[in-house]
Order: C-alpha cells, then structure tokens, then sequence
C-alpha cells in the first residue's frame, strides 16, 4: 500500500469515525453541532490552484532581506501529503530575515474570514526548537498595504502536525507595518492573506500544506467593546464622559446579551475628595446593533491647591464580547501650577517644571520612539516619553492631513496622562516639503535650492514647508541639511546646497522659513515649525571607501581633515544657523579625524565638539537630536552608547525601536553617578524650552486651519519658481532654447513623464520610488500644458520623422542616503536605455538633453553631439517649472552649486582645488536673458570699477549684478571650450562673489576670459 493510500485510509476512518458519534447523538446535538463547526474554507491545497507570482495577481512569492535570504519554493509531490498529492516545500538559509507570502488578487475585493474561529494548517515538523512567524494581512488596500497580525508557533515536533491558530491570539505587530497602520484592530471582513517569516540563522528545510479557515466565531472574537478613547483629560470639577460601545466583526448585530460592569477605582486621584466614584452595569441586549454606546460620567471635585495631574481609571468587566485592550483613564489635568503659567518667562516655567520631575520623567523626555513601535501608544505614558517621529514612509493610512493631525493628536491624547502633561515633540523629515504626505507640495532638493542662487526664494520654499507640516500637526522638521557636500559619489549629495560653504550659508535664509524671527517667537504660530540643522559635522567630507556600514562606500564614513578645513568648510554652516537662531541640531553618522592622534571617533561620541564647539564656543541653546539608531554605532556595551553619547552633549536620543531599553539604561547610568544629573537637567531643560517655545503645552493638538493650504495653487508656486530657477543650462549651441510653440517637439528619456523619479529619494517613502507616487506635474505634463506641440516616446522607438527638435529627458532613479552611493550598485553614467535615447534623437534633429539627478552624470562623451544641455537636478512635484524655462516664459538664470567632472576619476573635485580641469566649473550657468552683455575686455574692466566703488559703499545688489553680468559675459565667449586655466578662475570668482569680494570676482572673471 502506498503512503498516499494510507493517507488516505487514515482519513476516511477519522472520517467515519465521526459519523459514527455523529449517529449515536440526540438529534438536537447533532444539529447544534453542525450549526457549531462549518466546514473547514480552503486558503491554500498547494495542489496548483494557486501559482507563484505577485500583486496585483493573486499568488504566493518570496521575499528577504538580501538576494540570499529569500527561500527557494516548490510544490512538491509527497506521498505523506496530509491533503491531496503536493505540499509547499522549500529551502532556506536566512542571515538577516525571510520568508512567503500568499496574497489575494489586488484587483478583487478582500476575503471575509468573520465567520470563523482562526486558521489551521499542517506543518512538517525538523523538531528543531525555532520558531516561526505566522502572520495574517487584515484591511488596507492590497496585501501589501493591509495591517499585519502575528502569532508564532514553535517547531518541537516531528513530521506532520495541523497548527491551528485562533484569531484571538493574533496581535498587532509593532516592529514593522507596511503601511504604519491602519486601525489596528483585527476587523477580519477585508483580508489578503497571510505571511510565513522562517528562522534565521541557520540552514533549514520546510512543508506546509492544507491552509484553511476552520470553526465558528465565538462571539467573544466577533462582538467587542470599545471606549471612544483611552483617556479623558478634564479640568478640575468638570464631568469625564466615557463613551462605552459594542461593536462586531461584519456589523452584524450581537446574538447574545453583552454585559458591562464599570467602577472607578485606583489611579493617583483620591475618591471623595477629588472625584465622585461610580460604579454600575451596562447591558446590550442580544440583538443590538453594532456601534451602538453608553455613556458613563465621572464627576470631579474641585480644590482650591495647585496640583499635578491625576488618574482615575474606569475598570471595565465585559460578558459576551472581547473587553478593551486598555482599561480607560479619566485625568484631572494639572493645574494652579507656575510652569502652567503662560505669561511666565520660557526660563522660569522650565525652571518650575524641571524642579518637579523625577529621573524616569527625565529620561522619557530625553527618548524619542517611531511611532510604529508603540502600537496604540500606551508606552507613551507608561515610559513619560518626549517625542515620536515619523521615518522616511512611516504614515498614517491613509496618507492624507486629517488622518495625520488625527493621529498625532491620538499621540498627545496620550501625553495628558502623565502627571504633567508635557506634551509630545513630534518630527518628521521634511527635507524638501511635507515629503511624507500624498498631495503635499514637493520642492526641489537642496542641491536645485543651492542651483537657485537666491536666498528670498529658499525662504519662501521653507516658509511653505513649514505651513503644510505644521497643519498636519507636525511642530518639529528634520531640516535643514547644512552638509557641504565635496564628493558626489555620496548618496546624500542632493540633500546638501552645494559643495562651497559659502553658498550654504547663503541659503540658510530657510531657517527663517521654517521658524520664523531668530528670536524663536514665531514658533508657536501655525505655520512655523522647530527647524533642524544637520548632521553635525563634516557629513559631506566623509571619503571614498571610508563607510563601514553595510554596503555603503562614502556615506556614515570617515572625514579625515585638518581642524582648519574643518572650521572653514564645515563648521562655518553651522554657526550660521546659531546665529539664526535654529531649534535642533542632528549629528552626524560619519566619524571625524583630526589627525590629532584620535584617529576616526564617530561624531554622536566627541563631547570636544558638541559640548565643546557647537554648545560652548558657538552659543547654541537649542537642544541635540541624535540620528536614528545612531548611537549603536558607538564601540562597546549598550551603556557605553547611552553615557559616551549623553555625555557628548547629546539631549534627545533617536531610539526608534529601542525606546524601553534606553531609558532604562539612562536611568541605571544616572543612579551609578556615570551621567550626572547636571547633564540630565541640562538636556531636559533644552528639550522643555522648545516645547514651551512651540506653545504645545497650551496647544498641543493639531492646528489645521492651514490644512487647505497643502498642496494649493499658492504653495505650488513657490515649487514652481524653485524648480525654474534650479535649471542649470550648461550648453546651449544654436540658441536650441527656449523652444518655440510652433515647433514640433519630439520627447524622449526616462525621466520625462515620471513624478517619482523627478522628486527623488526622501518622496513618500525612505527611498523614494519610480511611478507616479503623488500629484504634480512631470516634465512632459508641463511642456504640454505650456502649449507645445509635443510628441512623447519614452525608448525613442516612434519615427523621429518630421521634427524641429527633440527633448530627451533622462538621469537617475530616486535613492537615499548611502543605498545610493556610488559603488553600492549605482555610478554616475546614463544608464544603456538613456544613452539609446540620447544618441537616436540627437542623430535625428536638434536636441536639447535634460538630466534629472541628484548629482552631475558622466556624459562628455556625447556633449558634441548634443545641442542643449540642461542639469534639472531633482526638480519636485511641479513639472511646470522645468517647462516655464524651456518654454521661455522664464529665463534660465540657474548656476551649478557643484563642480561637474569630466569623469568619476576626477573625484572628489571641488572649488579652490590646486589642480581643477571640470566638464563645468563650479558657478557656471549659461542664460536665455537678451540682455547679456558684450564688450569684452573693455566691458570687464568696467565692471570691475563698478564692483570695487560699489563693495566700498557697502552696495551689495549693485556689486553682485556687476559681477553676474561679467560671468554671462566671460561664459559667453569661452563656450563649451572649458580649460583648466579658465575653470579655475571662473569657480573661484563664485566663491568670492558669495563671500562679498566683488572687485577680486570681477578681476578672476577676467583671468578666465583671457585664458578663454
């Protein structure tokens, strides 16, 4: 007899087995019983009715951490199958995490699985001893956009065992959601499936078969009860009102009676003296529709003493349905006391604050969580956490500014029932724009700001930043990035304005932008948010090869630079936000050397510069973020990394996952006298002045009246204006631009018609992604709304028959930090489609080629054969930009923040170099004005009179439009026949025309006309 008649066998006999009690039963039994246990609902037989594929198909696929982790998968044959002929089966070796998915169609509504108990499947048994992660998909729009609910089940057996899993013992998972979360509560009406995560660490082997839905919901896991919130501030004397409801999975209304019995007891608050107590019982009644609510009043007493806040927590006893996650809590807010008081000075109320807090309330303040790792957020309270963020993508669902301000408010609801009340800080990475938010207005990176050369703009572009974050109840921005970048292999180039400091600081104006006045009263207004400046210091320095993170080549690396280059380079941005008057600082990953003996220490360590240069030297009273994780990077034990980086000066720890265990240890370092209770209340205080500064503890919930604003016409005009003044033309042979309406216009390139790839990383997620991500308007959008008579093929396959000229837009995918430097799977050349669709259009007709990168892109090679070049950097949502200046409705006026190399063994290459031979200097930037001006040597000569009276008088705009029109003049006559000997010359004129040495830019002008 085969195995799979023995199968077989086995079955039938458990089956008829059953038939046999099923006979001996009393009829009612039996029918009870039937009503009781459906049918078991197939998910998975693996016999083939599901194949491997991937959304929006429905299908199972493999996924990992790296190209190793993913298993290898079959169906296989087994004569043990424990249903049917095959099984899932596979191998694997996981080094960081891995495992499958079964995802229903995408284009199907989801599954109902109300109806049923949990779900059940066979599982080969190694008896191994590991476990493994078995997860369900609930809500959202897909299965990779729905919630994830985990359990796990350990592998102690051998052969086949049926796991059956109960949707009750389902919990929300915390350390990852693909989607951040969408309600967290377990509806089981919309699945998509479920996730299988295998061991790591070690080879193993796998089969599964048989998934199926089995039993019949209890009531208890399809009926709950549910508060309206999780607590209930009221002033003292006031009325708490506890909304109390009965809700099931379906809306289907409850088939028994739900008993509620309630009772105010425990918590800090006194019964008697500082509330009413109650106590009583709420019936639902079998038959009540689902949502339906009570009320339960608490009644507060009032005293005539200044108190913190109390707590009076309403204990909950549910019957016939699943009780609330959290037992609800009624606080008496804090009041009568002097940090209260918001006509105090900021100083004194902290003072009074500080005086109060005991060292865990301390420590929380100093902690700063990822909103994913907090689940509802009773950790807020529980560890008298300071601060959430959001990551790069972590957002609520869906991804819109009511459901932002809702949930950060849900957030500081929860800060109300500490004993004072200090609210959250909540930041997010808004590095060109409300970035995270779907329809918010997208600016150009840095590097296009930098390309702007006007600092009114750059304000104005952190102003409107600062409106749409703000309104979604966001008071903190990660921004802005000061790095003077000074090696474009560097993933992070595009965050940094440019490669010269001087230009940096020019465009810090957006400071002002996000915060308003220096003096920090702006910040409590709607429409200013604490700005950031990072990463301090020497981020943009670090060397080729130096990183020793991951992959990663340049990015997290090490700066090796003399103190002097260090002062002039790359500190000089940074007292120049302290005198702006900045809100934060973020130091950097990188590690900094002297060459003082030290030899590289990691920047979130050197205590010489955070305490020493940024707190002492320059004055700085703001308070220090860390980057994210960034303190795990330290050498030794976890409590080395909390006392080296707190004693560094750092105030606030970016601790994402790690919440719990950091405040702990703080605490266990403070009580061993290893951080001092100085350096504590130090911290505390910076972090306590911003809050105060913010206005949260009078406002702490979301503002929105701003809201309408995001992504407004008015908004995306600035974007507009940033992205046509960030155009660099960098040739322009036979005037080719700006087009003409009348002409025919044939476009080409990748990044033509792509919004994700023209706003790049840091674009509603980390990384960014290719496709249409959020509304703007691309490139080719634009040109067609300019009025011009446009034909589009994105490869160059269409005839090329017939045109005036072409368009080919091309350049990078969008990255983020260093998963984009160079040597970590990325380079600086066009890629072979873009090179294709260069050389075929520019063979056909007149073309102008437009690079939409992050970083200058090798292309001297082809440079002749190209008529107009154009560096678009990473121009933002507004297309309509781009096409203003090809259009003419603007002139090109932009200039290049970085020097652009001939090619990638010229880097690092930067203004003021000894040796200097670029494609294009640093500052070029050819115009499409009438206007430039003519004269040679004669008109130079006087320009630079000019320039010299008017630096003596003290009249800026005078020098500074003497020295443009001699640049126009200078790269007028030299073309694109760019030398060494008038490269130099040309880049450093920039550098000097930036830091107000106008008559000595004139006369290097000049030597770079001569050598032209």
């Amino acid at each position: 007899m085969t195995g799979l008649d023995r199968n077989s066998v086995r079955r039938t006999a458990v089956l008829a087995g059953a038939a046999l009690i099923v006979g001996l039963l009393p009829l009612a039994s039996a029918g009870t019983a039937a009503a009781a246990d459906p049918d078991p609902v197939p998910v998975d037989r693996f016999e083939g009715e599901v194949p491997f594929a991937s959304q929006p198909a429905e299908g199972l696929f493999t996924w990992g951490g790296d190209a190793d982790d993913p298993p290898e998968l079959t169906l296989a044959e087994r004569s043990d199958a424990p249903e049917g002929a095959k099984v899932l089966a596979g191998d694997y070796d996981i080094s960081g995490y891995g495992g499958f998915t079964h995802d229903y169609a995408a284009d199907q509504p989801g599954h109902d699985w109300s109806a049923h108990k949990g779900i059940r499947f066979w599982w080969d048994g190694q008896d191994n001893g590991k476990k493994t992660a078995f997860e369900i998909k609930d809500g959202g729009a897909n299965g990779e956009a729905s919630e994830l609910w985990t359990t796990s089940f350990t592998d102690d057996f051998s052969g086949w065992k049926q796991i059956e899993i109960p949707f009750g013992d389902f919990t929300y998972r915390t350390d990852y959601q693909p989607v951040g979360g969408i309600d967290q509560v377990l509806g089981l009406t919309q699945m998509w499936g479920y996730a299988v995560t295998l061991p790591a660490g070690a080879p193993g082997r796998f089969a599964m078969d048989d998934v199926e839905l089995y039993g019949k919901a209890d009531q208890s896991l399809r009926a709950s009860v549910t508060t309206d919130a999780a607590v209930y501030p009221v002033k003292e004397g006031g009325t708490a009102s506890v909304k109390v409801s009965v809700a099931t999975t379906g809306s289907a209304p409850i088939d028994e009676p739900v008993t509620v019995a309630y009772e105010s007891a425990g918590g800090t608050a006194e019964s008697g003296k500082d509330y009413t107590p109650v106590k009583g019982e709420i019936t639902f009644p079998a038959g009540t529709e689902s949502g339906a609510s009570r009320t339960v009043r608490v009644p507060t007493l009032r005293d005539r003493t200044g108190e913190a806040a109390e707590t009076v927590p309403l204990k909950l006893t549910v019957t016939g349905a699943k009780a609330p996650a959290e037992t609800p809590q009624v606080v008496i807010d804090a009041h009568g006391l002097p940090y209260l008081d918001a006509k105090l000075p900021v100083k004194k109320r902290v003072a009074d604050l500080l005086s109060r807090m005991s060292l865990a309330e301390k420590a929380g303040q100093m902690t700063q969580a990822e909103r994913g790792a907090i689940g509802a957020g009773g950790d807020i309270a529980a560890y008298d956490l300071g601060s959430l963020l959001s990551g790069g993508g972590s957002t609520p669902t869906p991804n819109t500014p009511a459901a932002w301000a809702k949930m950060i408010d849900g957030y500081q609801l929860r800060a109300q029932a500490t004993r004072f009340q200090i609210p959250l800080i909540y930041g997010v990475d808004a590095v060109h724009g409300h970035n995270n938010l779907a329809g918010a207005t997208v600016m150009p990176h840095n590097i296009g700001i930098g390309a702007t050369r006007d600092p009114a703009l750059a304000e104005r572009t952190g102003a409107v930043t600062a409106a749409e974050v703000r309104a979604t109840g966001v008071p903190w921005d990660f921004a802005p990035c000061l790095c003077v970048t000074r090696d474009e292999r560097w993933g992070r180039s595009y965050e940094s304005f440019g490669e010269d400091p001087a230009l940096v600081e020019s465009m810090e104006t957006v400071v002002q932008g996000l915060q308003g006045d220096r003096s920090g009263r702006d910040l409590k207004d709607d429409d200013r948010v604490l700005a950031t400046a990072k990463h301090f210091v020497g981020d943009g320095g670090t060397a080729y090869g130096s990183s020793t993170t991951g992959s990663y080549t340049v990015d997290q690396g090490v700066t090796k630079v003399s103190r002097q280059e260090l002062e002039a380079v790359h500190l000089a941005p940074f007292q120049e936000a302290v005198d702006r008057g900045v809100g934060t600082v973020m130091p950097s990953y990188s590690s900094l050397d002297l060459g003082d003996g030290q030899g590289p220490v990691k920047m979130h360590a050197r205590a010489d510069m955070i305490n020493g240069v940024l707190k002492d030297r320059m004055g700085f009273d703001g308070f220090v973020i860390s980057d994210w994780n960034a303190i795990d990077q330290l050498p030794g034990d976890y409590a080395a990394h909390v006392r080296t980086s707190v004693n560094a000066g750092v105030d606030m720890m970016m601790v994402p996952y790690g919440y719990k265990e950091f405040s702990a240890t703080l605490i266990d370092e403070a009580k061993a006298g290893r951080v001092t209770d100085r350096r504590i209340d130090d911290a505390v205080a910076r972090i306590l002045a911003q809050k105060f500064r913010l206005g949260l503890f009078e406002k702490p919930y979301a503002d929105t009246s701003g809201a309408s604003a995001i992504g407004s016409t008015a908004h995306r005009a600035v974007a507009r204006q940033a992205a046509a003044e960030s155009q660099v033309l960098l040739k322009n042979a036979g005037s080719v631009l700006p087009l003409k309406k009348s002409q025919k216009v044939y476009v080409a390139g990748s990044n033509a018609d792509d919004i994700g790839n023209q706003t790049g990383g840091w674009t509603i997620t980390w990384q960014g992604s290719s496709g249409n991500i959020t509304p703007g308007t691309t490139i080719l959008q634009g040109m067609r709304k300019a009025g011009g008579d446009v034909t589009y093929s994105k490869d160059a396959s269409a005839s090329t028959a017939g045109y005036d000229v072409g368009v080919v837009v091309v350049g990078e995918t969008p990255y983020a930090e260093g998963v984009g430097d160079v040597g970590n799977g990325n380079d600086l050349e066009l890629t072979a489609a873009d090179k294709a669709a260069v050389d075929t259009v520019c063979a056909a007709m007149k073309c102008a080629v437009l690079i939409v990168s992050g970083r200058p892109q090798l292309i001297g090679d082809r440079l002749g054969d190209v008529d107009a070049l154009v560096a678009s950097w990473l121009p933002g949502t507004e297309g309509d930009g781009v096409a203003d200046v090809l259009y003419g409705r603007r002139a090109f006026t932009g200039q290049l923040p970085v020097t652009w190399p001939k090619s990638e063994s010229q880097l690092p290459i930067n203004v003021g170099d000894t040796s200097y031979d670029p494609q294009f200097p640093y500052g070029w930037g050819l115009t499409t004005l009438t206007n430039v001006p003519g004269g040679g040597t004669a008109s130079l000569r006087a320009l630079a009179l000019v320039a010299a009276a008017a630096e003596r008088a003290g009249a800026g705009t005078v020098a500074r439009t003497a020295v443009t029109k001699a640049r126009l003049l200078v790269q007028q006559k030299i073309g694109t026949a760019v030398t060494a000997a008038s490269a130099k010359p040309f880049a450093d004129a920039d550098h000097l025309l930036l830091t107000g040495h106008y008559a000595d830019a004139v006369a290097k002008l000049t030597q770079a006309y001569r050598a032209g």
